[in-house]
């Protein structure tokens, strides 16, 4: 089972990620990979060989517009600290140890370009992409993450969000190199370790944030990270998206015979090596595991349609599953036993929901190990039209066209579901 484990001990950012990867390529790929990202118009993309504390690996620039985006970290405030003025960021050439994180959310360009894109537009750009049809609906997934961060962060709905045009072609351009790497790699399992947010604060259009800034700490919600010593945004709303969307799981490496490491440097210099690494290798056979809690409680005076209504606030709130159970209490009334499936990370969050929105006064709560069998989406072109198909990356082989994608293609077509779910099958087949 090819396994691909990050290592995010400095966080993780777009740029970083990208290089880590690309590091794991043979020259002749890398070299087509950036033809393929600098066919993105506006968009320039290189890569050369950088060093972090005696760590060697690749660093990867991306220019939009000929800009390139820089956080703007706050040193720690103190009664020695000089002030911040606006022209000690002005230019690039006087800080060259300003690094790419958290061009996402809105941070100041040095050129005084003021254009902004909505997320119709990044549908746009990413339509235009000369990616493969998967990276691109990859692509949107992870951007959509950005976009739900940036529009929590600001209480507004997603299609409200506008995003600085440097920043949103760069943060396009890491999203889609990471997502067109990870095609290409193809691993069976993704892996990750815990996130270094980083500490202290930065500066952006807004104002001068926390680190973790206000959109990367809603992404990391449910997984592991901490807080180093290091002064900086190490871990951007970009970096958060992407391991959000591909790691299915953090902790410790796991047992694996790694054939290939990949580092990626960023451009800031710290006491510790400013890189993120990704080992390539073989894992063992087994299903990828972790941890999930099961929160439960019993329900005899809720109507159908009540307890259909909190399963959906459940879900909703990021639940991995809800479902029921026909019990029989005492004095043999009949009674559901409603259950969530969710994170630890997520189990007091999900606990007062289930108490707001059912009749119960208490629920239990168990922790349980669970085997997961690494999987992959895949979308295929039928004669009904594209259906996405949801398929095992290792091990058994299974394979199951989505629901609702299916069903809307066979109502479409005038065929039956059975019809449009055979056929999608066939087209991964031949994939």
């Amino acid at each position: 089972m090819k396994t691909l484990y990050l290592e995010c001990n400095m966080g993780a950012a777009g740029d970083m990620l990208t290089a880590a990867l690309l590091d794991l390529l043979p020259a002749e790929r890398q070299r087509e990979f950036l033809r393929v990202m600098n066919s993105i118009p506006g968009v320039e993309v290189s890569a050369r060989p950088a060093e972090k504390c005696g760590v060697r690996g690749l660093h990867v620039t991306v220019l939009a517009h000929g800009e390139e985006e820089h956080s703007r970290d706050v040193p720690c405030a103190g009664p020695d600290t000089p002030h911040l003025h606006e022209h000690e960021h002005e230019h690039e050439h006087e800080h060259p140890h300003e690094h790419e994180h958290g061009h996402e959310h809105g941070h100041e360009h040095p050129h005084g370009h003021h254009h902004h894109a909505s997320m119709a537009d990044i549908r746009a750009i990413v339509a235009g992409l000369p990616v493969p049809a998967p990276v691109k609906d990859k692509t949107l997934e992870v951007y959509g993450l950005i976009a739900a961060a940036e529009a929590h962060a600001h209480g507004q709905p997603v299609e409200q969000v506008h995003f600085h045009e440097v920043g949103a072609l760069d943060a396009v351009a890491d999203v889609a190199g990471v997502c067109l790497l990870m095609h290409w790699l193809a691993p069976a399992r993704v892996t990750a370790s815990a996130v270094n947010l980083g500490s202290g604060q930065v500066k952006c259009a807004h104002g001068v944030l926390p680190v973790p800034a206000p959109a990367t700490a809603w992404l990391v919600r449910g997984v592991p990270c901490y807080g180093g010593a290091e002064r900086g945004e190490l871990c951007t709303p970009t970096g958060a998206a992407l391991l959000r969307t591909f790691a299915a799981s953090f902790g410790p490496m796991p047992p694996m015979t790694v054939e290939k490491v990949g580092v990626g440097a960023g451009n800031k210099d710290f006491a510790a090596a400013n890189v993120v690494r990704a080992f390539w290798g073989e894992g063992a056979g087994a299903p990828a595991g972790d941890t999930v809690v099961e929160l439960a409680c019993n329900l005899d005076d809720m109507t159908g349609e009540a307890i259909a209504y909190a399963a959906g606030q459940l879900l909703a709130a990021g639940a991995l599953d809800v479902y029921t159970e026909a019990i029989q209490m005492k004095k043999n009334r009949p009674a559901v036993k409603l259950c969530c499936l969710c994170r630890p990370a997520d189990e007091g969050r999900l606990t007062a929901l289930l108490l707001e929105h059912t009749t119960s006064w208490g629920v239990r709560a168990c922790e349980m190990r669970r085997a997961v069998l690494p999987r992959a989406s895949r979308r295929v072109d039928t004669a009904y039209g594209p259906v996405e198909v949801k398929y095992a990356a290792a091990g058994p082989a299974k394979a199951k066209a989505e629901f609702d994608q299916a069903a809307a293609a066979a109502a479409a077509a005038g065929v039956s579901l059975e019809t449009v779910i055979a056929a999608a099958l066939r087209a991964l087949e031949k994939q």
